[in-house]
């Protein structure tokens, strides 16, 4: 996997993913919505940590400055 997620795409990703994971955990979002927030916020801070997003690549979009 080459990576495509650029440094500010992936600080604000993490950002994202960290607040679902909160506000499904803690914020009272009557379920089943809260297990979505949970699994986007997850998806979110999983594609951060390894810098690659899929859809990215179906897309052919990069953020990453070094190819």
């Amino acid at each position: 996997m080459k990576s495509n997620l650029g440094g500010l795409d992936r600080i604000v990703r993490v950002a994202a993913g960290l607040a679902l994971l909160l506000a499904g955990f803690i914020a009272g979002i009557a379920a089943p919505w809260n297990y979505v927030a949970m699994g986007a916020g997850g998806v979110f801070v999983l594609t951060s940590s390894i810098s690659f997003c899929p859809l990215y690549a179906i897309f052919g979009i990069n953020s990453c400055p070094t190819e």
